[in-house]
């Protein structure tokens, strides 16, 4: 049966490897999905006839309630809301392998050293990633919306850091359960974990949620080598190196190292970095940026979080398919971090309708914008401003952008004249080539809709 047993976690784990390798193309991501989800349930199927397994009433009643309110709040949360979902979801995962850590601390005497240093490295990067990711649900859910750094904060973290690992080592060391180090340990590496993410600001989330994704992994993966478990070994170190992986591609996006993102965030008081910006803003009408882009050669849209938040990706394919009709070219150019996680745009151009073929990234787009006789921006703002070139004072000087000034004309759709997610002012806005539609995106497209196809008419 034990043979049986581990066969049938191989199948499972190749599935799941699959299906996560399916998910690296637009293609195939639909079925990678499937093909992953299906392995998880077939591992959780498998578990139900693992030797020595009970309480099934138990297991039964927890499948049922998790599936449950897993089920349902993927129907119901907004497109807008799907960082925040990410995030809280990665946090459970974390403090999921965390409680197992604690199970079988409470257990005592039952493991060698190194199981039981895996299950204090489990235990300590599963808290770390729960509390840090609850944190960051907070931040973007908008129930916290200020940053709080503690005085001489990288000295509180590293104090937090070795003081957890220390405690993490005389549960090793002890090797019966002391229920009051058992306590402190998970306390600490929670406050760790809340402590590291507090500081961190808005234009850094999208690494941080990468980061906690690649920590919940590892976390799972260690767990899963204290249980014996290869589905969870397998399923966890996938994810880890996976998370890694994207962290790094996220961090080289920003041109900010993942250290400098913990240790040194950027904030809205980065606002005050930065040279004075000179010029004014000049506003647009929706009628002005419809005859600009009807009798233009070529656009390119650049969706942010603002057209997120408006819910405006359906009329924007809508106003690229008129103008399409019409014999222009229209494309969409994607930053890395655009949004408020990795591919937040991308999905929602493609549950718009937008064909893949259309939608560039930042390496393949940004040769283009001095050919492009229009360049619209819609709710973007820090991966536009052209100071991450020039201005070496700036918070987000060397960060890759996407060369939106360089077009022959700039139109940006902005609902007010506030700075960015980062808090620092956007120059390209006060350029002579650039022009501002205000309003929420949604209206402000609908409105150019309608004139489009009046010069159609």
């Amino acid at each position: 049966m034990n043979t049986l047993i581990q066969l049938a976690y191989f199948g499972v784990a190749v599935v799941f490897i699959l299906g996560l390798k399916a998910m690296s193309s637009p293609v195939t991501a639909r079925k990678g999905i499937v093909w992953a989800g299906y392995a998880m349930i077939a591992a959780t199927l498998v578990t139900f006839y693992t030797p020595g397994m009970q309480n099934y009433g138990l297991m039964i009643t927890a499948i049922v309630l998790g599936g449950g309110v897993a089920w349902w709040s993927g129907r119901v949360v907004k497109m807008t809301d799907m960082p925040q979902m990410v995030a809280i979801y990665n946090g459970m995962g974390g403090g999921a392998a965390a409680a197992i850590a604690a199970l079988e601390f409470a257990r005592g005497g039952v493991h060698s050293p190194g199981v039981a240093t895996l299950a204090v490295l489990g235990a300590l990067i599963g808290s770390v990633a729960f509390s840090g990711s609850c944190i960051a649900f907070a931040k973007l859910q908008g129930i916290m919306t200020k940053t709080w750094r503690l005085p001489q904060q990288n000295l509180v973290n590293i104090g937090l850091a070795a003081l957890t690992v220390l405690l993490g080592l005389a549960i090793v060391v002890s090797g019966t359960p002391v229920p009051a180090l058992i306590i402190a340990f998970f306390i600490v590496a929670l406050a760790l974990g809340v402590i590291l993410t507090s500081p961190i600001g808005g234009a850094d989330m999208p690494v941080v949620i990468s980061l906690l994704n690649a920590f919940t992994g590892l976390a799972v993966g260690f767990e899963g080598f204290v249980l014996g478990n290869p589905a969870l070994i397998v399923a966890g170190i996938v994810v880890g190196a996976s998370g890694t992986l994207l962290t790094q591609l996220m961090a080289k996006a920003m041109n900010r190292p993942i250290r400098n993102v913990i240790f040194t965030p950027i904030t809205g008081e980065a606002a005050g970095g930065g040279e004075a910006i000179e010029g004014s803003m000049k506003e647009f009408s929706a009628l002005d940026a419809a005859s600009v882009m009807r009798y233009a050669s070529k656009v390119i849209i650049v969706p942010g979080y603002g057209m997120a938040v408006a819910g405006a990706q359906h009329k924007v394919w809508e106003m690229a398919q008129l103008l399409e009709e019409g014999g222009v070219e229209v494309v969409f150019a994607i930053h890395p971090v655009a949004g408020r996680m990795p591919g937040h745009m991308n999905v929602l151009l493609a549950e718009a309708g937008v064909p893949y073929d259309k939608i560039f990234d930042l390496e393949e787009i940004n040769a283009d914008f001095p050919q492009a006789d229009v360049a619209l921006v819609i709710g973007a703002n820090d991966v536009v401003n052209p100071v991450a070139r020039t201005d070496k004072s700036s918070p987000i000087y060397g960060m890759p952008i996407l060369n939106v000034d360089m077009a022959q004309n700039v139109i940006v759709v902005k609902r007010g004249k506030g700075a960015g997610y980062s808090g620092i002012e956007n120059a390209l806005f006060y350029r002579d080539n650039c022009r501002m539609l205000y309003g929420s995106a949604q209206a402000a497209i609908g409105e150019v809709i309608t004139h489009v196809k009046a010069l159609e008419a």
